[in-house]
């Protein structure tokens, strides 16, 4: 029983001496930078004067005011038109009367044959 604690105890020393190599730590980028310690310095200094868009409440500010590139007036114009125009988000857009398409054939033979199919009449053709 002892000699198999004392190979116990050596395995697992010997595991944990394994485990335990050390790593060197060469960080996440290469301290390289295209700036120079004054671009650095000048851009520290700005981002320190300027307002921390983390801080809270932050978003409850006002607003700037927008500006729109199209003239006023042709905004409207064009909201009264789509105001007047028809809803194609409406249930049966699309669905709306037939256009009417030139016919050859003379009107009062459609109203007779109308007039003869209302009363239950043969057609003749």
């Amino acid at each position: 029983m002892k000699t198999s604690k004392i190979i116990a105890a050596a395995a697992l020393s010997l595991l944990a001496a394994a485990g335990a190599q050390a790593e060197t730590y060469e960080g996440v980028h290469a301290p390289v930078s295209a700036n120079s310690r004054a671009d650095v310095r000048t851009q520290a200094v700005a981002a320190a004067h300027s307002e921390n868009p983390y801080a809270e409440g932050v978003s409850s500010r006002v607003a700037p005011s927008l500006t729109a590139a199209a003239d006023r007036g042709v905004v409207r114009n064009e909201a009264v038109a789509a105001a007047h125009s028809a809803n194609p988000y409406a249930e049966g857009y699309g669905q709306g009367v037939t256009s009417v398409l030139a016919s050859t054939v003379d009107r009062a033979t459609v109203r007779a044959e109308a007039r003869a199919a209302a009363r239950g009449q043969q057609l003749a053709l």
